[in-house]
């Protein structure tokens, strides 16, 4: 037992050692990011097989973040009532075959069906994943939960590879996803047994609490600034690949050059930011990433050519990169509020920005240019920047260990 120590959970039940946890729980973070990832890779072909122009493929987009919003109130309950690790088993598989589904479309309406269900399946994953990964969290007496992020945004990477791959061997999307589902349901298969065991069944000590509630002006402010940088992030997401075959007229084999480089400095740049952040402090850390999101952004518009664009949208995943973590964290720190209401107001407002981000693009696209639309996003990096130094709460805290009531309720798109 001296080498492989044990840890107790909160229901006395023997878990494997802290470690092998880690890297389980760490894995299906990258298990749905990978799905994700995919999903992405493939928008311009798929945008292409349906003859799809902006605003049709902007609205039928918004299937997918409506699905996540309309399934919130339920993720939780759910994971609540029969535990992450229950939920994570049935959510994930799912996950994976709303994604193949996607794959088979023929119609618009049916696109926008399959994403709809992608979009429930993605938000159940999404709360058990990361109460999963609280869970794990409270094994260390320090936060790690940033580091399971960054393996989210690796899969986005390895992902948009992947799709570089297929794309280039002419493969179609449904066969892609299903080589995605085979790789997914391996890694579950394989780390399942180490996940955190947490209780199920209703808490009858949890106190009930209102389904709405007046914000809190801080956390209001927070979820702006969050809502911001979702919108760019989901910008990125959706339409990167798009940007780079209309405005750019990369080669189809470079389509995906856009996205990679995207996700390769977001992933980056949640692996640093706290390292960043010990050295120049939240707030001005905060303003420098809102400054890349609008100088990637505007770049983008202004030098429409490969290298260029290239480099934009690697500054705009470095800006991204930080800032919904470090809104959370303040959210949670907040003296007014207790943390879980903290959080779940503050990813709410955040969300938005995710949910309205890619059909505002598609929008006005319609109706002016893709590049006009992707400069009218780059101003919301600005509105970060002076956002963040109005905001008292992301003053640097001092240095404190993990609190045991971390909140379940944390929602990342990532």
């Amino acid at each position: 037992m001296s080498d492989r120590k044990q840890f107790i959970t909160g229901q006395a039940e023997i878990v494997p050692e802290k470690k092998r946890i880690r890297i389980a729980v760490a894995l299906v973070y990258f298990c749905m990011g990978l799905c994700f990832a995919s999903w992405a890779s493939r928008i311009p072909d798929i945008k292409t097989a349906l003859h799809l122009n902006d605003a049709m493929l902007g609205s039928i987009l918004f299937a997918l973040p409506v699905g996540q919003f309309l399934m919130m109130p339920f993720s939780g309950k759910l994971v609540t009532y029969f535990g992450s690790r229950k939920v994570i088993l049935f959510a994930l598989p799912l996950y994976t075959i709303c994604l193949s589904n996607i794959g088979l479309v023929k119609e618009e309406w049916q696109l926008a069906l399959a994403l709809f269900l992608f979009g429930l399946a993605g938000n159940l994953c999404n709360i058990s994943i990361n109460t999963q990964g609280v869970a794990a969290e409270r094994l260390y007496d320090r936060p790690i939960m940033a580091s399971f992020h960054g393996g989210w945004s690796l899969a986005g990477f390895t992902g948009a590879l992947i799709g570089l791959l297929m794309i280039n061997l002419k493969v179609a999307p449904y066969w892609h996803f299903i080589t995605v589902i085979l790789i997914v349901w391996v890694i579950v298969w394989i780390n399942h047994p180490f996940l955190v065991k947490g209780k199920s069944g209703a808490n009858r000590d949890e106190p009930k609490r209102k389904f709405f509630n007046k914000p809190d002006r801080v956390l209001l402010q927070l979820g702006i600034i969050g809502f911001c940088s979702m919108a760019s992030e989901g910008a990125m997401f959706d339409w990167s690949g798009v940007y780079f075959k209309d405005v750019v007229k990369a080669p189809s084999s470079l389509v995906i050059l856009g996205y990679t480089s995207f996700m390769i400095m977001m992933a980056t740049g949640r692996f640093v930011a706290d390292y960043f952040i010990s050295r120049i402090g939240r707030k001005r850390l905060l303003q420098i990433c809102g400054v890349m999101i609008s100088t990637g952004l505007f770049t983008s518009v202004l030098f429409p050519y490969l290298i260029t664009c290239t480099i934009a949208f690697m500054l705009v995943g470095l800006g991204v990169s930080s800032i919904v973590p470090t809104v959370y964290s303040a959210a949670g720190r907040h003296s007014k509020v207790p943390a879980g209401i903290a959080l779940a107001t503050v990813s709410s407002v955040s969300f938005l920005g995710f949910l309205m981000g890619p059909p505002l693009i598609g929008y006005i696209s319609e109706i002016a240019s893709l590049r006009y639309s992707f400069a009218v996003i780059g101003i919301f990096g600005l509105g970060i920047s002076l956002l963040v130094s109005r905001i008292k709460a992301l003053q640097d805290p001092k240095p404190e260990v993990l609190k045991q009531d971390t909140a379940p309720q944390l929602i990342t798109p990532l």
